[in-house]
C-alpha cells in the first residue's frame, strides 16, 4: 500500500466522562486510537490526536456536592487523574481538554443558534418525574423503585438488574428519588428539541456513503426505518453545563455539547500552534477526521452528531470507527471478582506495554468484543514479545559487543532475506490503516519466527568456537539485528516505550521511512539494554486482589 502524498489527519476517541477513574474498557479505545494515530505519524502524515474530559451533567453535580466541593475542583482533580493515568499507558494526546471550557460554550452556542436559523430547533412542553424535596427534575436513572415485573426492590428506573426487564419510571412500584428519597411527583416543563426527523434525507444518505462500518450502518438504519424523533436537547436548572442562549434556567444536555468538546479541543491547539482552524471543520474541508468510540454511543455519533454539523454548515466525518465491549477471562467485568480493573490499579503492578501489545493482537477493524484472557495475556506477551522479538536483538548483542566492538559488518550474509522483511512492510502498512491490528500482530510474529529460525540455523554460538569463522559470526549477528531493527519499525506504534529503547541501542530512528535508508552496515551500537521483561503472574494476582479491595472499600 503505497502512500500517495501526505495526508492532513484529525482523530478523536470518545470522551471520559468527569465522574470517574478511567478503567481498561476506556483503555482499549485510547490504545486502538493511539496505535492508528502513532502509525500514520510514522508514515510522514500530518496526524493529530485531541480529546477531552466529558465535563457536564447531573451526575457531576451530584458528586461534587457529596464530596463538599464545587463541580469545578471535582472536574478538575478527575481530569488530572485522566490525563495521569492515560500518559501511564503512552497515549500521545497530542490536546487534552475540557468541555467546560469557554472554546465550547462558544461552539456549543454558535451551534445551538445556527440550527435554530435554519429551523431546526422545536420547544414544547414536557412532563417529568420530579423531586420535590430536592427541586429538580430526575432522569430516569435517578428514580429508584420496585420492578414492576419480578417485584425485586431498589431497581433503577429504565431497568431491572435481576429479570433484566425495561419499562418506563411510572411503571415502578413505589418510585422514589435516588437522590433525596422523596416520592417524585409529575411536573411540566419547556423542552427544546432538535428536529432530527428534518434531517432524514440527508442522514440516509450519510449512512449509504461507506463512513460507516456495515455493522454500524445497519444498526442505525434500524432507526431510520422506524422513523426518527426529535432530539430532547434541554435541561432543566439546576444543572452542571452551559446555560442555553436567551433561556434563562434552561442548560444544553450534556450529550449536545460532549461530541462538540472535539471541536473545541482542537481550536484550544490550533490557537496554540497557529493552524487554520476553519480548514479543519469548515463544510467542503480536504482534512480527514476520523472518530474512535464504542458501539454504545453509535446513535449520538452516527445520527444526531453529523445532523447537526450538516445544519451548522460544518464538515461531517471522514468515517466513524466504532469497537465493542471489553470482557476479562470471557466475562463483564465484574466488581465483585476483582475484574472491574482502572487503569491506576493496573499501571501499579504491570507494565503499560503488555496490555498494549495484547489489545493490538485481538483487536480488528469490526465492532466485535474483545477478552483479555489473562492466562493468554500472560503467555501471549511473554512467547511473542520476549521470546521472539526481543530475544533477536539479545542473542545477537551479546556477539557484536564481546568481538565486534558493537559494529556490525560491512556487508550481510543474506541481503533478499532482508529485503523480504522490508516487502512486507506495505502489507503490514494495509493492517495498521484498516485497524486490522491483530493480522499486523500475526504478519509480524511470523517474521519474528523467520528470524529465529535464520540464527537457529546459522547456530553462530557453535560457529564462534570454531578457528576462522569470526567473520561469519559478524555477518550473521549483524544480519539478526537488522532483522529486529524492521520489526521494531512495524512495531513502533504499539510499543513505543521498548521502540525507544531500541533506537537507543541502534542508534537509528525507527520511523516507516527507516526502512528505505537502507541496512545497517559498519554502523556502531550501544551497549544492549533490556528491552522488556517477562509477565509475572504474581503481579496479575495482585492486581485482582487490589481491584477487588477498591471495590469493597
Amino acid at each position: 500500500m503505497a502512500d500517495h502524498g501526505k495526508r492532513t489527519i484529525l482523530v478523536t476517541s470518545a470522551l471520559p466522562y468527569a465522574n470517574g477513574s478511567l478503567h481498561l474498557g476506556h483503555l482499549l479505545e485510547q490504545v486502538q486510537t493511539d496505535i492508528w494515530v502513532r502509525f500514520q505519524k510514522s508514515r510522514g502524515h500530518d496526524c493529530l490526536y485531541v480529546c477531552a474530559d466529558d465535563a457536564h451533567g447531573t451526575a457531576i453535580m451530584l458528586t461534587a456536592e457529596k464530596q463538599g466541593i464545587t463541580p469545578e475542583e471535582q472536574i478538575a482533580r478527575v481530569k488530572a487523574e485522566h490525563e495521569a493515568d492515560s500518559a501511564g499507558f503512552l497515549i500521545g494526546f497530542d490536546n487534552y481538554y475540557s468541555t467546560h471550557s469557554e472554546e465550547n460554550r462558544h461552539w456549543s452556542e454558535e451551534i445551538y443558534r445556527r440550527l435554530k436559523a435554519n429551523g431546526h430547533i422545536a420547544s414544547r412542553d414536557i412532563v417529568q418525574a420530579f423531586d420535590p424535596e430536592r427541586e429538580l427534575f430526575l432522569a430516569d436513572r435517578f428514580i429508584k423503585g420496585s420492578c414492576p415485573v419480578c417485584k425485586t426492590p431498589d431497581q433503577y428506573g429504565d431497568n431491572c438488574e435481576a429479570c433484566g426487564a425495561t419499562y418506563t419510571p411510572a411503571e415502578l412500584i413505589d418510585p422514589v428519588s435516588a437522590i433525596s428519597g422523596a416520592r417524585p411527583v409529575q411536573k411540566e416543563s419547556t423542552h427544546f428539541f432538535f428536529t432530527l426527523p428534518a434531517l432524514a434525507d440527508m442522514l440516509v444518505e450519510w449512512i449509504g456513503s461507506g463512513t460507516l462500518q456495515p455493522q454500524i450502518a445497519n444498526k442505525l438504519r434500524e432507526w431510520t426505518d422506524a422513523g426518527l424523533h426529535e432530539w430532547d436537547i434541554s435541561r432543566d436548572a439546576p444543572y452542571f453545563g452551559f446555560e442555553i442562549p436567551g433561556e434563562p434556567g434552561k442548560y444544553f444536555y450534556v450529550w449536545l455539547d460532549a461530541p462538540i468538546g472535539y471541536i473545541a479541543s482542537f481550536q484550544h491547539y490550533s490557537r496554540q500552534h497557529g493552524l487554520d482552524f476553519d480548514r479543519y471543520w469548515q463544510a467542503g474541508s480536504d482534512v480527514e477526521l476520523y472518530h474512535f468510540i464504542g458501539k454504545d454511543i453509535i446513535n449520538f455519533h452516527g445520527l444526531f452528531w453529523p445532523a447537526m454539523l450538516h445544519s451548522a454548515g460544518l464538515r461531517t466525518p471522514t468515517a466513524i470507527y466504532a469497537h465493542g465491549f471489553l470482557t476479562v477471562n470471557g466475562t463483564k467485568m465484574s466488581k465483585s471478582r476483582g475484574t472491574f480493573i482502572k487503569a491506576g490499579t493496573y499501571l501499579r503492578h504491570l507494565d503499560p506495554e503488555y496490555l498494549r501489545y495484547y489489545f493490538a493482537a485481538k483487536l480488528s477493524g469490526a465492532v466485535d468484543d474483545i477478552d483479555l484472557n489473562l492466562e493468554d495475556f500472560v503467555q501471549r506477551v511473554n512467547s511473542d514479545v520476549v521470546g521472539k522479538i526481543v530475544n533477536i536483538a539479545s542473542r545477537c548483542a551479546g556477539f557484536l559487543k564481546k568481538r565486534f566492538d558493537n559494529t556490525t559488518s560491512a556487508e550481510l550474509p543474506r541481503p533478499d532475506l532482508l529485503q523480504d522483511f522490508i516487502d512486507e512492510g506495505d502489507v503490514i502498512a494495509g493492517f495498521y490503516e484498516q485497524r486490522e491490528f491483530g493480522r499486523a500482530i500475526r504478519a509480524i510474529v511470523a517474521l519474528a519466527d523467520r528470524a529465529n529460525q535464520y540464527i537457529d540455523e546459522q547456530k553462530p554460538w557453535v560457529l564462534a568456537k570454531e578457528a576462522g569463522r569470526e567473520a561469519e559470526v559478524h555477518a550473521i549477528c549483524s544480519q539478526g539485528v537488522n532483522l529486529f531493527r524492521v520489526l521494531m519499525v512495524y512495531l513502533k506504534p504499539v510499543l513505543p516505550a521498548m521502540a525507544e529503547k531500541a533506537e537507543g541501542f541502534l542508534n537509528d530512528r525507527l520511523d516507516w521511512d527507516a526502512l528505505q535508508r537502507g541496512a545497517l552496515l559498519e554502523h556502531t551500537l550501544a551497549p544492549f539494554q533490556p528491552l522488556m521483561t517477562r509477565v509475572d503472574p504474581a503481579s496479575i494476582d495482585a492486581m485482582l486482589a487490589e481491584s477487588a479491595e477498591e471495590t469493597r472499600a
